[in-house]
């Protein structure tokens, strides 16, 4: 199992301390995230200026961010500035990827901006789809339900061949799954989530995800060379014993990375999260 950081709080200036340090304590990734004007979170900054910063001042560590709300986002600048990360970066960019949330100001406070979930979700599959043909460094023309664009080409390819994306996937063992798990299969990942919860999934909802998974016939369709991760989050214990354990569980359930989630705007400030970062993963 891979453990992750996210940058919660903080000026653009400590974001890139934190990845710092978090490649230095041992860490596995560091996240910051997507936002803008979001509510009682404080400053809200650019992610892919944060994380070219990042890129400058680490050499190891997977970077990424919980998550890139793509509807919002303009496909071929997205990945024009995916690109430049990830070349900034030797390959180490990763795209968690979801529909975004409405009190987001990029949705809330600009008119004709979609906000219909279905609708989301459909242009959600299309900026991916419109990723997929920029990342082959070929010529190109796209037409989607939602993004239609004229020939244009991205000459140079990820570092990798492809830049990693997660999407999120909601996970509910009493009713069907739904198309965003389905989405998952088609891509590197999953971050996971619970329908209609704010709580983050338990080893339980992990494990019966991850059973889900392994039995659709999409699954045994994929490369067996190309990884596909499973993404949990939540907050770590202090104890360096309990924390183990948690990490344990969650592995066994099926994760493969664990992205370390401090949200209280009441409570979390830049320094707890250094602090934080400075104690290190779990030893397993």
């Amino acid at each position: 199992m891979k453990f992750g950081f996210i940058g919660s709080f903080g000026t653009p200036e400590q974001h890139v301390t934190l990845a710092r340090e978090c490649e230095e304590h041992g860490w596995d990734g560091f996240f910051t995230w997507d936002a803008i004007s979001l509510g009682p979170f404080g400053p809200t900054w650019d992610p892919f200026s944060v994380l070219a910063a990042a890129a400058a001042v680490t050499d190891r560590i997977t970077l990424g961010a919980m998550v890139f709300a793509l509807p919002r986002h303009r496909p071929w600048e997205l990945a024009q500035r995916a690109l430049t990360v990830d070349h900034l970066s030797g390959g180490r960019l990763v795209l968690p990827v979801g529909v975004g949330v409405l009190d987001d100001g990029g949705f809330a406070s600009v008119p004709g901006q979609p906000t219909d979930l279905k609708e989301r979700a459909r242009l959600l599959d299309d900026v991916l789809a419109y990723l997929d043909e920029a990342w082959k460094g070929e010529p190109f023309t796209f037409d989607g339900a939602h993004v239609r664009a004229g020939e244009m080409v991205f000459p140079e390819r990820p570092v990798n061949g492809r830049i990693p994306v997660w999407p999120v996937g909601t996970w509910d063992s009493h009713r069907p799954p739904v198309r965003n798990l389905a989405r998952t299969l088609r891509w590197d990942g999953i971050v996971t989530q619970n329908r209609g919860s704010a709580d983050e999934p338990g080893p339980a909802s992990v494990a019966g995800l991850t059973r889900w998974l392994h039995s659709q016939p999409a699954w045994a369709e994929r490369d067996p060379q190309r990884p596909f991760d499973v993404v949990a989050q939540g907050k770590l214990s202090e104890d360096p014993v309990e924390a183990a354990e948690q990490a344990r569980a969650m592995r066994d359930a099926g994760a493969t990375w664990w992205i370390d989630s401090w949200w209280d705007p009441d409570t979390v400030t830049p320094e707890l999260l250094l602090e934080k970062v400075r104690q290190g993963p779990p030893v397993m």
